[in-house]
């Protein structure tokens, strides 16, 4: 993580904002910014944290004026602070042009307005820090860096798409799952799409093959009973059934591409780690256009889901007739 360019020795107190829509993400650089102005044995005497709905400002306040216990800083966390910066401007007002002199206040919020008297007024007692949300093409370099820096392990861009399908693309989400995954891997040094199968997502996984392996045999009836079977078994389903019939897909579609270019299927199986030869008769039975169509589908659906017009169960069981129709 890159370090927050404080600076210790100024005189005076400090404040910083720290602004963004993330919370996992603003609480990552929150923990970050503390971890540079306080030593790990000093965070116990000199570390107050309260949600800012649940304290008030007088309390605050004191808790900055409060002599640091060895130490040359008492740093005051202040989460979820957007309605007290409201409701206590006038204070904050007259605390910024004079800080406590050993206090350092973070606030952190989910947006800050940049023409009000505060924002102009924090240059002078600190900073702004913005947390940007993490955009979906970025979140694979996001959790392959957090791989090899916290766990000291390779991490694939097929096998971080994987993840990300499969769990979502919350960051706090996804660094958990990197956790455990690091821990079922155990000494090896690579986190393998077949570990991520097999401990984040295996009903995933391997239900949505079976459903998508009765739709391409024009099998409606079953493949609607096995999509309808993972539903009631994965609470979880509606939000992460549509990553899992993508990431299948996408699959095929590589391998198609490639088969396409003359390359063995042997070498295929290999370069994409593709441990259920059933998927070449898949490709082989529909080709590259249909496996095409299908991915195209699936995006709509993806911005169907979000946007609340459709439910991920109904858009999948509609894909399930639509190919048997067009068959």
């Amino acid at each position: 993580m890159k370090k927050t360019d404080i600076k210790p020795n100024r005189p005076g107190g400090q404040v910083y904002v720290i602004a963004g829509k993330d919370e996992f993400l603003v609480a990552e650089k929150t923990a970050g910014l503390v971890g540079e102005l306080l030593k790990p044995d000093q965070m116990q005497m000199c570390l107050w944290r309260a949600d800012a709905d649940k304290v008030t400002a007088v309390e605050v306040f004191d808790e900055l004026r409060t002599l640091p216990f060895l130490a040359q800083r008492r740093v005051v966390v202040l989460a979820g602070a957007d309605d007290f910066v409201s409701d206590n401007r006038d204070m904050l007002e007259k605390y910024f042009e004079s800080p406590a002199a050993s206090g350092v206040l973070i606030l952190t919020v989910g947006s800050w307005a940049s023409n009000t008297r505060l924002a102009k007024a924090l240059p002078k007692v600190g900073q702004l820090i913005e947390v940007g949300e993490l955009k979906s093409r970025e979140l694979v370099g996001y959790i392959c860096d957090y791989t090899r820096e916290q766990h000291n392990k390779n991490l694939s861009y097929n096998a971080a798409q994987m993840l990300i399908e499969l769990s979502g693309d919350e960051p706090g989400i996804l660094r958990n799952e990197i956790d455990k995954l690091a821990a079922y891997v155990a000494a090896a040094k690579n986190i393998t799409e077949k570990e991520i199968a097999e401990l984040v997502g295996r009903n995933r996984v391997f239900g949505a093959f079976e459903v998508i392996d009765s739709m391409m045999a024009a099998d409606t009836g079953t493949a609607i009973e096995k999509l309808r079977m993972m539903f009631d078994a994965d609470k979880d389903a509606e939000y992460t059934v549509l990553g899992a019939f993508a990431w299948h897909f996408r699959r095929m579609f590589t391998a198609a591409a490639m088969l396409q270019k003359g390359e063995r299927p042997d070498f295929v199986a290999k370069k994409l780690n593709i441990w259920n030869q059933k998927l070449f008769d898949i490709i082989k039975k529909i080709g590259l256009k249909r496996i095409g169509d299908c991915l195209r589908q699936l995006a709509e659906f993806d911005y169907q889901i979000k946007t609340g017009r459709a439910t991920a169960q109904t858009a999948i069981e509609s894909m399930i007739v639509q190919f048997a129709e067009t068959k």
